[in-house]
């Protein structure tokens, strides 16, 4: 038997109960069969001609059962038209999608806003009843955009995400004309102009554009942390992913750097470190991209690389920005 969304049981005695489950939240020794694997891609764009790098932006993502897989009708139709579009609109209307992302179950907003941010959440899969109509938590609207293909998931971590460049369009289509959602929306459609302001190293404005962002995005409750203000900049800097790879908390040297933004192929702008403190100094941010030798998560760039230390004060909610540029 196959189908999206796992076997409906009824009741406690369900006459179904011998069935082997293979699930998108765990598809144990069927993963590799759930979509186009990496060597399988890497195959069809050598025969095709088609760029492996954009194919990995727009359409890898989906982890299963720790397997990278590829969405098969997007491959398909990137490697017949040879044009990167958001193939998924034209088998699934983002209205489908806005009807689940606008019940705000149980904080299931800020969860979505983490998500489009780049955020890994938890989520707890068991409850959730096998249909499209029963929602008692946030929970239970994720594990149904996990089986709709929406949301990718890690059964070992018990987290999921939003896996690529395809499906995170559906997502801001999704929340663009809901009232909901239209602080986010703005920092998306800023984000663009931050950019331009961090590579062109305008302290100022890039201090103003994270403040606003931070102020309408963030909870007064978790306004003091440096995680919010890492999700909140990941937020702010949303078209970045179009010219860059984001990392969280990126390993190199003697710890993790709190947001490296890698150049795409092709792309010449400068690679960038992000650090960030609070009731410190945007100083010491870049003090401590230094020490801890950060550059090393970077092991085979080559060129200019930007360093940039963004300290916010508590009490006055006010942001500093300091940039530093090196040759490696």
């Amino acid at each position: 038997m196959t189908g999206i969304l796992p076997i409906k049981k009824y009741g406690e005695h369900s006459a179904l109960n011998m069935f082997d489950e293979y699930s998108m939240a765990n598809q144990y020794d069927l993963a590799e069969f759930t979509g186009f694997t990496e060597s399988e891609v890497a195959e069809l764009c050598a025969e095709h001609n088609v760029s492996l790098d954009e194919v990995k932006k727009w359409y890898d993502g989906y982890n299963v059962n720790g397997i990278s897989t590829y969405n098969p009708c997007s491959v398909v139709s990137v490697m017949m038209k040879k044009v990167f579009d958001n193939y998924w609109s034209q088998t699934e209307t983002y209205e489908a999608l806005k009807i689940y992302i606008r019940r705000n179950e149980r904080g299931l907003r800020d969860k979505m806003i983490q998500m489009i941010s780049g955020e890994h959440i938890s989520v707890n899969t068991q409850k959730f009843q096998n249909d499209m109509c029963t929602f008692e938590s946030a929970d239970d609207v994720l594990t149904l955009l996990i089986h709709l293909g929406y949301l990718t998931y890690d059964f070992d971590t018990k987290t999921a995400w939003i896996p690529n460049a395809e499906v995170r369009q559906e997502f801001i289509n999704s929340i663009s004309d809901t009232s909901e959602y239209k602080k986010v929306t703005q920092a998306i459609e800023q984000s663009d102009k931050l950019l331009k302001y961090t590579l062109a190293q305008n302290s100022k404005k890039v201090a103003e554009m994270i403040a606003d962002v931070h102020r309408e995005n963030v909870s007064i409750i978790r306004y003091n942390d440096e995680n919010s203000l890492a999700c909140v900049l990941t937020l702010a800097y949303y078209s970045a992913q179009d010219n860059y790879a984001v990392y969280r908390k990126l390993q190199g040297g003697e710890g993790g750097a709190d947001l490296v933004f890698v150049p795409r192929k092709g792309n010449s702008n400068p690679a960038m470190i992000i650090e960030l403190k609070w009731d410190k100094d945007a100083g010491i941010a870049l003090k401590q991209i230094h020490d801890k030798g950060y550059v090393k998560c970077l092991k085979n760039y080559e060129g200019t690389m930007l360093f940039v230390g963004i300290n916010y004060d508590k009490k006055t909610k006010k942001h500093e920005c300091r940039f530093e540029t090196i040759e490696i």
